[in-house]
């Protein structure tokens, strides 16, 4: 075994261009023919096509994978050997299980009882040389290759299915890397490779499959998801810069290892950057060009035989003489120090232990014909310099943009220390000449490494430090916007109430549209109210209120909202409404005018005036927030910040992701859900909804979960994403079917229910049309049977479900075995069987959004004179940022609560909080601190959350 590792080691990615045969198909067709029957002796080459074999089989598409990972499985299975690898294994965290066969052989069977543990299997690696190339060989695939198609989650080219011969390894591995930076433990990276390999999504991942990844939130998934996505983004573009090098000759074996470190695209910019092609070339390309790359070379090898004298040539430019000789040796030297990792890495670990600053100035032009306003917006930053380790991620986005109006300049500072301490570093430890240096000689290395530093190394170290500030404070505002979107998409829906909408305007009048509990719209109608003719207009609003005995009136925030408000409020104060008791509530309307004239609401009211539209999706928004929002482009919703300047494909990604994940978590009404809605179902997308809403239009509504398999487009994997998301009426269900004459006692309903979810083979055409109890629950289609089991146990009945009788039963087996006994008894995960308790005790219809608030209903009103410092307010929060949070406490103007003025002790214990802060949505109570008249700032202080 030992000379196998050695041999391992010397493994050099120098050789795999020379090595790589040009017809890798042949070539390993004979290594196998030549191998198989080798003795013992050669386990180099059995271990090889060990690995190979297992590889092969796989799909087309996997890349070459770790050998050190690989190496585990073949020895237990294939070639009989001792798993020589364990010893050089980190410890293996508890999770992981060695015996990975066992796992993966019950996964390929199907069992459905436990998502398999058997993946965390890939939490091994360690070393990180590639088995070359893998193909598939024309054999039937085994089953346990099934997880395994890319175990490593390897940079992936070649996802679009073709095959590529060479895929290039990089020198680090995805799992570490992502591991370090996400802070997730390996094993649970492992996993989610896997996982979104398999294309899953984060709602199933993060309810279904908690165990494999340690119970993570949506919002770390998603980050992995991302980072992963740029690992693999990184390791293509090396790829391809590898292969357009190679094309032109220019590659060299440490070029190639220098590219193969690269884990960022700033660090594959800065190392490929100088053998870009179309510039007239570096001056160190020009001084190599002219043959003075051997002087340089012998400069640090051996400086005593060097003669700089033999290479002038009086009649070219460039050697004319011994000054312009020993400038092109300094270019030359410089470039080498510059591209030499060791001391890019002492560099950067230098300024790590240092004060760097970034610092913004007014710039010099602006000052001279910018305009004013847009100045002074940028007033804090005129004179500003922070550490760069303190500054904050909306300091960074506002000097960025102010920087791209050219309003400020901005630089960062590196002390002269470091200069310094590098310049002696590098003359005197990693660039020592190996013998004596004449002191011109010595002249020269020391101004090559000055130049280095100053004409290549400090711009990297100064790039680097801005762009990577940039996509941390990108990345975090754009969390922050997720966060808030999810906030105000789980804002708790209004219910059984008539409600009139508002659309506020001064000359066009106020929009009123008044909708019925469920929705529906009942009237709607203009009123001039702010046209002098309020008063005639107000008999009007009264009737409307007393016939439709509608007593909550939804303002829309827009234009005229104050007078609005104040005349509702104004005519409730007088009592005008009685015997009503009128309530108002002022709801955002981003994004409902852009809603109104889409496509979509076209075809939902085509009767109306796009004008009224919106006065219905302000009303709604109040009934129902999710159903209502869905509808509009995340990014027009308007919470978040500086979100124009942020990358908008990631904005996109994240803000998709938060909607499906929270109309997922919600859950929809399969048979009374709108288009739009599905489309946002984990697994299903536009075509796969509007072929759902067809077959409920063409076949009545679905009476179970197992006939969504019958929607055309809906395969096993878009049905295993969206089935534990999708909810089914009971009542309704039972309605329609005795409607059908199919009535049936419900114990026969019952046994039929408990054996769809025991069968495995496609039941017959009765059982289809079975309601099933459990189809109203958050419980997954493949725990079914785990679910009768547990019912069986407790000696429940699935009709009961969500019965005080349920919980009592639950509760006497929990606290008799306890969670962790019950689970192994069933033979099932403490997740699983948490997921299925939910599932039995939540009450019918039971939402996830009662734990958050209801919008802020009010009868009177105070305006922005009225405040004074000290007044105590309740309001309601609008947006958070990374500064503060805005609360809108009624004034016409949000008011600010600095973030230094939110601390934990005023956060409510009871809430369960995702981070320390507050989101849209909440009440609080706050205490004016300031308020600035003139540029309408309002400087509050949280006193607590309501």
């Amino acid at each position: 075994s030992s000379e196998s590792e050695e041999e391992e080691e010397e493994w050099e990615p120098k050789s795999k261009i020379a090595k790589r045969p040009r017809l890798p198909k042949k070539n390993e067709a004979k290594t196998k023919k030549v191998s198989v029957p080798q003795p013992a002796g050669a386990k180099k080459m059995v271990k090889k096509v060990a690995i190979k074999q297992e590889m092969d089989v796989s799909l087309p598409i996997a890349p070459a994978e770790d050998n050190r990972m690989q190496l585990l499985k073949p020895k237990e299975e294939d070639v009989g050997t001792k798993p020589k690898s364990l010893n050089q294994k980190p410890e293996v965290p508890k999770k992981m299980e060695i015996n990975s066969f066992q796992g993966k052989s019950k996964k390929s069977l199907g069992s459905d009882e436990e998502p398999s543990t058997s993946v965390p299997v890939v939490g091994n690696q360690v070393k990180h040389e590639k088995c070359e190339e893998a193909f598939a060989f024309d054999e039937p695939p085994s089953k346990k290759i099934k997880l395994n198609a890319c175990p490593e989650g390897k940079p992936v080219k070649n996802l679009s299915g073709k095959k590529i011969k060479e895929e290039f390894e990089m020198n680090w591995d995805i799992v570490q890397a992502l591991s370090e930076i996400t802070n997730v433990e390996p094993w649970v990276c492992a996993n989610l490779i896997n996982l979104f390999q398999e294309e899953n999504t984060i709602p199933f991942i993060a309810r279904y499959r908690k165990e494999l990844i340690n119970n993570l939130e949506a919002d770390a998934l998603r980050e992995v998801q991302q980072t992963l996505e740029e690992l693999r983004t990184v390791a293509k573009k090396t790829h391809t810069t590898i292969q357009k090098l190679k094309k032109e000759g220019k590659l060299s074996g440490c070029l190639l290892k220098a590219l193969l470190n690269c884990r960022t695209l700033e660090e594959l910019d800065h190392v490929s950057a100088p053998y870009k092609t179309g510039s007239k070339g570096t001056k160190a390309q020009r001084a190599k060009q002219l043959g003075l790359e051997p002087a340089a070379l012998s400069l640090l090898q051996n400086p005593v035989e060097l003669n700089l004298f033999s290479y002038i040539r009086p009649n070219t430019k460039g050697l004319a003489n011994i000054q312009e000789v020993e400038t092109g040796v300094q270019h030359i030297l410089a470039d080498i120090f510059a591209k030499d990792k060791d001391t890019l890495d002492f560099i950067r670990k230098l300024c790590q232990q240092r004060y760097i600053s970034i610092q913004s100035t007014l710039a010099k032009v602006s000052s001279k014909n910018g305009n004013e306003k847009d100045i002074n917006k940028f007033q804090l930053y005129h004179e500003f310099s922070c550490n760069i380790k303190n500054i904050q991620h909306h300091q960074i986005l506002a000097i960025n943009r102010g920087e791209n109006l050219k309003i400020l300049t901005v630089k960062v500072n590196i002390p002269d220390g470091v200069k310094n301490e590098f310049c002696w570093w590098c003359v005197n430890e990693r660039w020592r000449p190996k013998q004596f240096l004449k002191p011109e000689f010595l002249k020269i290395l020391r101004s090559s490494v000055e130049d280095a530093y100053k004409r290549l190394i400090h711009p990297l170290l100064c790039r680097e430090f801005r762009s990577k500030l940039t996509s941390d404070a990108e990345k975090e505002s754009v969390m922050m916007f997720g966060r808030n979107l999810r906030q105000l998409l789980l804002t708790s829906p209004v219910r059984g109430r008539t409600l009139m909408g508002v659309d506020p305007g001064y000359k066009h009048g106020c929009k009123l549209a008044i909708i019925s509990p469920t929705s529906q719209i009942l009237h709607t109608d203009v009123v001039y109210l702010h046209s002098g003719q309020g008063f005639r207009e107000a008999e009007k609003i009264k009737k409307l209120l007393l016939q439709y005995s509608c007593s909550t009136v939804v303002i829309g925030n827009g234009t005229a909202c104050r007078e609005t408000e104040a005349y509702f409020a104004d005519l409730i104060m007088k009592k005008y409404f009685a015997p009503l008791d009128v309530v108002y509530c002022i709801v955002s309307e981003a994004g409902a005018s852009i809603y109104s004239v889409s496509p979509e609401a076209s075809k939902e009211m085509p009767d109306l005036d796009p004008n009224l539209r919106s006065a219905v999706s302000i009303a709604r928004r109040v009934q129902d927030p999710l159903a209502e929002l869905v509808k509009i482009e995340p990014k027009h919703i308007g919470v978040g910040m500086y979100q124009h300047d942020v990358s908008q494909t990631l904005l996109k990604a994240t803000l998709d992701s938060v909607v499906e994940e929270c109309v997922s978590f919600v859950g929809v009404d399969i048979n009374i859900c709108s288009e739009i809605l599905l489309r946002h179902i984990a697994g299903l997308n536009a075509n796969r909804a509007k072929n759902i809403i067809e077959w409920r239009e063409k076949n009545g509504p679905f009476i179970n979960r197992e006939q969504l398999k019958e929607v055309k487009g809906l395969g096993p994997k878009s049905f295993q994403q969206c089935a534990g998301f999708i909810r089914f009426n009971q009542e309704y269900i039972k309605t329609f079917c005795s409607s059908k004459n199919t009535e049936l006692g419900s114990r026969t309903l019952l046994t039929k229910a408990g054996a769809l979810g025991k069968k495995k083979s496609k039941p017959t055409p009765s059982a289809w049309q079975q309601p099933n109890p459990l189809d109203q629950t958050c419980i997954h289609p493949e725990s079914y049977n785990l679910a009768m089991r547990f019912l069986s146990l407790i000696g429940g009945n699935a009709n009961d479900i969500g019965k005080s009788d349920m919980q009592q039963k639950v509760n006497a087996v929990i606290q008799r075995e306890g969670l962790e006994g019950t689970a192994k008894r069933l033979n099932t995960t403490v997740h699983t069987l948490q997921l299925i308790i939910d599932g039995l005790t939540q009450p019918e219809g039971y939402d996830i959004r009662t734990d958050f608030d209801k919008p802020d209903f009010k009868r009177s009103i105070v305006c922005f004179e009225d405040l004074s410092v000290g007044t105590v307010l309740t309001g309601k929060v609008e947006n958070a940022t990374q500064f503060g949070v805005f609360v809108d406490i009624g004034v016409g103007r949000a008011g600010l609560i600095p973030m230094r003025n939110i601390t934990e002790a005023k956060l409510s214990k009871v809430k369960k909080r995702r981070s320390l802060g507050l989101g849209p949505g909440e009440r609080v109570e706050v205490k004016v601190l300031n308020v600035d008249i003139p540029r309408l700032r309002i400087t509050l202080d949280l006193i607590r959350v309501l």
